[in-house]
């Protein structure tokens, strides 16, 4: 039996992970700042067998990490697969015009996650992997979401080289990239074939974690699409709209 920690489970992605560990007999332990919306999810998972103990935080509450932290691993005895899945998804042009905004959602999608990955490279041990949600928006800053990608771009520099400061330990690091997911934080946007649902990304995260990737483009194809993106010239790039 796995024991699963997921942090910011309410989010769709990791709402659909956790029921793709529970159908594998996982253990769950669900972290998410919403506690109606937290139980429900627990109880869901209760509902289809699985074991799932829930723990109201709100991820920019870093000095509130290390109860949360203690409370998972009472309730798990060890955590075999640690999920960073929380964030928001911010509207450009409101960060663009307040400072006081971008710090926030910077500290949301960046630093709460730093932090994160942090405390936890200190307590999981071997065989144990940090699986942690960035996005392909951090491979490249483009005009329409650069805040949103700046902080993508930190979690996913520091994942990476978290994963080669633990090489040989045993712990694997996997930095998650998703592409479009259709979520209800992209409600308003326009779908098209290259849009992913949140199970199709679950299950694409639990193989990533079952074959011990260092780095999963979810779905697949986002590889090749970032790989083209990010070799265009500065001097092409900079007028594309994107």
């Amino acid at each position: 039996m796995q024991r699963i920690l997921i942090i910011g489970a309410s989010s769709a992605i990791a709402e659909a992970t956790a029921r793709e560990f529970a159908r594998r007999g996982a253990r769950l332990f669900l972290v998410a700042r919403d506690p109606e919306r937290l139980e429900a999810i627990c109880a869901d998972l209760r509902l289809r067998g699985a074991t799932a103990d829930g723990h109201v935080l709100d991820a920019n509450d870093i000095p509130g990490h290390g109860a949360m932290l203690d409370a998972a691993w009472a309730s798990l005895g060890t955590v075999d697969v640690a999920l960073i899945a929380h964030g928001t998804l911010p509207d450009q042009a409101a960060c663009s015009a307040s400072v006081q905004l971008s710090l926030r959602e910077f500290a949301t999608n960046g630093t709460s996650v730093i932090a994160l990955c942090a405390a936890l490279a200190q307590r999981l041990q071997a065989p144990a992997t940090l699986a942690v949600i960035s996005s392909v928006a951090g491979d490249r800053g483009r005009a329409s979401n650069y805040l949103y990608g700046s902080a993508k771009s930190a979690v996913s520099a520091f994942t990476s080289g978290l994963r080669q400061a633990l090489n040989g330990s045993g712990v694997n690091v996997l930095t998650i990239k998703p592409g479009f997911v259709d979520t209800p934080m992209t409600a308003a946007f326009k779908k098209g074939a290259l849009w992913a649902t949140p199970a199709q990304v679950a299950a694409g995260i639990v193989r990533a974690v079952e074959k011990r990737r260092a780095v999963a483009y979810l779905p697949w194809f986002w590889w090749g699409i970032m790989r083209v993106i990010t070799h265009i010239p500065e001097f092409v790039f900079r007028r594309i709209k994107l």
